[in-house]
């Protein structure tokens, strides 16, 4: 069967180029990407079914391409803290290229083993693999022909159309996409705050009941606990400006600490599943060296090549790293510094893409908080400088270490977006029977795609506009949150300001729920998950509320399919069901984000001006509940 084909190819690669200028330039403006991967395999079903001799896997391999460029993306939320710090004037095409790519490759290679400990031998839920997975299926010539993939389709197209109708709606103002509420709470201000996008309601109905209430527990943990103590005392009448800054200045560091805990007690879960995975990559290329045969479902890339590869990755690095310090006042001492700097990358690199991967297993690639994982990447390598290197002589030492601390980050970074996004994919390759080396080559040339993809449009963007707090920026400035903070953290551990304290409390909490978890596991068999309740302390309200509503509804809407007739079946209407409402909303977010960009607009469909906040957030709550209880009535009546 057609797979890994030059038209595969080429087709994954210009929808890259649309897809990445797209998550480029929304996250930047409004700290948030969206995932590329169910998009792309809706689009490449459409122009490939027009095609001769078009199969599902060469379809897998459209979206595999055009996802892991797409992931690649997220390092907008640290390469531009180098703009605002002042140390770049804009992104040079082939450092920021080589960046991307080397650490890209790199979380490619890293996540080969992994797959054998995370995916085939894991029970880990990967929503979008699966979201991906379905949407293939059942929209695949070899699908079509079934009663129950027919029926499936039309549900995933009817969910499909609610969802990104309601998406149309918020965009034209008709209805609010998100509502909040504001009040106080003691001393201290709190809010309630939700999406209204259908597309959190399907990840929850994937992730599965446990994932929500640990998610649920980190919300409570954050809003009734942490935003109220931290606001006490904080003056002022804008109650929603005094919580969301006390969450994005402290809840959400508390939150990246508790994150740091439970990705460290993970990786020591899974050490035995991934030194297993790394027995059968070994004995998979032993056998391959002996002239045996593999089934296609375990051919890797043969682990000596991921060696080979994952050791070459590192002189361009080592280049890269030299050539930045050339040009800094650390001049002096690059030798050591670029050193220290590569046996980071190994060590952080390899745990960041083992915890990535599990992360998204667990809450799927869109909604995993990789931000996080650079917060903390950041925070580590800034210690590692200034235990080995102290804060410098001068203020231009200083300042030099934080931005290499940065630039170093930048490159861990790439590897965590792109092992955040593989195990995503080779789930997805998983159900529908792909060769997961082919898939594994599908996401090197991905990352080659988004790499130079990426820095023309942030020259682009940054030409434009700028982003706030960097030297000039005017009044239409992006916000680029993330890379905002990132680079502050930097400067506060390399400057001496940052508040321990935050981190040290996230820690224990996250120690906390660790032993809860523990006991929870031996005594009622049940699951708090540790790295779930991080994210649901660190990630807005606004995107985990709905995650959690939708992780009740698939319990509930489960329970009603196992007393059905055939309760597989049921199940699965659900699953395609929930797929749908991802779909809509993602490919509606692709087509906004290109009116958005075309514009030059904030609002390029709002139909309404100000002054009716109040009557679109009560008829956008009531529009979305009267959807969701429509939905779920019509998945029972089709799977019934």
């Amino acid at each position: 069967m057609r797979e890994l084909t030059i038209r595969s190819i080429i087709l994954g690669g210009l929808i890259t180029l649309i897809f990445t200028a797209a998550n480029v330039y929304l996250g930047l403006k409004a700290g948030l990407t969206f995932a590329t991967s169910i998009p792309a395999a809706v689009i490449s079903m459409a122009i490939l079914r027009m095609l001769p001799g078009g199969t599902i896997l060469e379809n897998n391999i459209v979206q595999t391409i055009a996802s892991a460029a797409g992931t690649l993306s997220a390092i907008i939320f640290v390469l531009p803290g180098l703009v605002i710090l002042g140390y770049w004037q804009g992104f040079p095409f082939w450092t920021t290229a080589a960046v991307c790519a080397t650490g890209g490759i790199l979380g490619v290679m890293f996540s080969v083993p992994l797959r054998r400990a995370l995916v085939t031998g894991s029970d880990l839920p990967y929503p979008e693999g699966k979201a991906a997975a379905e949407v293939l299926i059942v929209g695949s010539s070899e699908g079509v022909g079934s009663e129950d993939n027919r029926k499936g389709l039309g549900l995933m197209v009817m969910t499909s159309l609610a969802s990104a109708a309601m998406s149309l709606l918020a965009a034209m103002k008709l209805a609010a996409g998100e509502i909040a509420h504001f009040f106080k709470i003691g001393a201290g201000v709190t809010g309630v705050t939700s999406s209204l996008g259908l597309a959190f309601i399907g990840v929850g109905h994937l992730v599965g009941l446990s994932v929500g209430i640990a998610m649920a527990l980190g919300v409570a943990i954050s809003w009734l606990w942490l935003v109220p103590w931290f606001s006490q005392g904080i003056a002022g009448d804008d109650l929603a400006a005094i919580a969301t800054d006390v969450f994005r200045n402290n809840a959400r560091i508390i939150g990246a600490g508790a994150m740091g805990v439970a990705a460290i007690w993970t990786l020591l879960k899974i050490v035995g599943p991934i030194v297993q995975g790394l027995k059968g990559a070994l004995a998979a290329s032993a056998t391959r060296a002996e002239g045996g045969e593999l089934a296609l479902a375990d051919r890797d890339i043969p682990i000596k090549l991921v060696a080979a590869i994952s050791i070459l990755m590192l002189f361009p690095i080592a280049v890269l790293l030299w050539q930045f310090l050339g040009a800094t006042p650390l001049a002096g001492i690059s030798t050591g510094l670029v050193a220290m700097t590569l046996v980071y990358v190994v060590i952080v690199g390899v745990v960041i893409a083992s915890v990535c991967g599990y992360m998204a297993g667990l809450i799927g690639a869109s909604n995993s908080p990789v931000s996080g994982v650079g917060i903390l990447a950041v925070v580590v390598v800034s210690l590692l400088l200034l235990f080995f290197f102290g804060r410098g002589e001068t203020p231009e030492q200083t300042n030099a270490l934080i931005a290499y601390a940065l630039f170093a980050t930048a490159i861990v970074f790439s590897i965590a977006t792109i092992s955040n996004d593989n195990l995503q994919d080779l789930k997805t390759g998983q159900i529908v029977g792909a060769t997961p080396w082919r898939q594994q080559v599908a996401l090197i040339i991905g990352v080659l795609f988004g790499s130079v993809a990426i820095p023309p449009v942030l020259g682009l963007l940054n030409g434009a506009f700028g982003f706030t707090g960097a030297p000039g920026a005017g009044e239409n400035a992006l916000a680029a949150p993330q890379a905002m903070l990132i680079s502050t953290l930097g400067k506060g551990v390399l400057g001496g300001d940052l508040d321990w304290n935050l981190l040290g409390l996230g820690a224990l909490i996250g120690v906390a729920v660790i032993i809860v978890d523990e006991i929870l596991i031996r005594t009622a068999k049940k699951r708090l998950h540790p790295l779930a309740v991080g994210m649901g302390i660190y990630l807005p309200m606004a995107l985990t509320f709905m995650i959690v509503v939708g992780t009740a509804l698939g319990h509930f809407y489960d329970k009603w399919a196992e007393k059905q007739r055939d309760a597989e079946t049921a199940k699965r209407m659900g699953v395609l069901g929930a797929t749908g409402l991802i779909v809509g909303e993602s490919l509606f977010g692709v087509l906004y984000a290109g009116i958005v960009a075309g514009s030059g607009s904030d609002a390029p469909l709002a139909v309404v001006g100000e002054g009716v906040e109040t009557k679109a957030m009560f008829g956008g709550a009531v529009g979305f509940i009267a959807m969701v209880w429509w939905i779920y009535r019509r998945m029972k009546q089709i799977a019934s």
